[in-house]
């Protein structure tokens, strides 16, 4: 006789207690699916329960080793707690008074505005100065002969000109070699 099974697929997996409803087998390719997912699922509660004796097994010392310092940490809080507020406003205020932004550079660049708005009312005043002159020598004839006078050198009759002589050579620089020694 014949014992050997030629089809599994027909092997009837009976359902065990501690696997609860899941293991409930039918028929056809599902029962498949269903004892192979039974089967990771055991496999993979195994493997947690290795894995979270190993994990406390490497945690329980490091908790041992960290609670006294907790527990003085926790002691100190209003300490810790009033030193870190104190060192947050110190370099704030660092920070304010001597930042890219700062209180220091605010000064110097208050101190620029108003030395450039000093320039920029001279330069306008100037610039009327000009303006005038230039409406002068368009149509008063006293203003353009004053320039060409002063420019051209021109001259009335009876009147002579004085032009001052150029230099031909300029003196020559006062040796520092001499004086040093």
């Amino acid at each position: 006789m014949d014992f050997r099974v030629k089809n599994i697929s027909r092997i009837k997996n009976f359902a065990r207690p501690k696997d609860g409803l899941r293991a409930v087998a039918g028929k056809g390719p599902q029962d498949e699916a269903l004892a192979w997912s039974s089967i990771k699922t055991w496999i993979g509660t195994r493997i947690m329960i290795w894995i979270r004796k190993l994990i406390a097994s490497w945690i329980a010392p490091c908790v041992e080793t960290v609670r006294p310092v907790w527990l003085r940490i926790y002691t100190l809080r209003r300490r810790i707690a009033t030193t870190a507020v104190a060192l947050l406003a110190g370099s704030l205020l660092v920070h304010v008074m001597f930042g890219a932004n700062g209180m220091v550079v605010y000064r110097q660049k208050r101190a620029e505005y108003h030395g450039l708005q000093k320039q920029i009312g001279q330069m306008q005043m100037e610039n009327g100065r000009y303006t005038q002159q230039i409406q002068g020598l368009k149509t008063d004839e006293k203003a353009i002969e004053k320039e060409a006078r002063e420019q051209l050198h021109y001259a009335r009759p009876g009147e002579y000109v004085y032009v001052p002589p150029t230099p031909a050579n300029p003196p020559p620089a006062p040796n520092n070699r001499s004086a040093r020694k």
